[in-house]
């Protein structure tokens, strides 16, 4: 409730977001987003849209 957080979000957003790319990255590579991946490939009703 100090603004803390907003105060981090704003200095994150003028360097370019460098640790939230991180974190997204990382998220990337977890090994249930990649198993995740091969499940949707076998679920042809889902159609071919590429989530990023």
């Amino acid at each position: 409730q100090k603004g803390e957080f907003a105060r981090e979000w704003i200095l994150e957003n003028k360097a370019g977001r460098p640790v939230y790319h991180a974190l997204l990255e990382r998220d990337r590579e977890h090994l249930v987003e990649k198993v995740g991946e091969q499940l949707r490939k076998m679920m042809p009703w889902l159609g071919k849209k590429e989530l990023k």
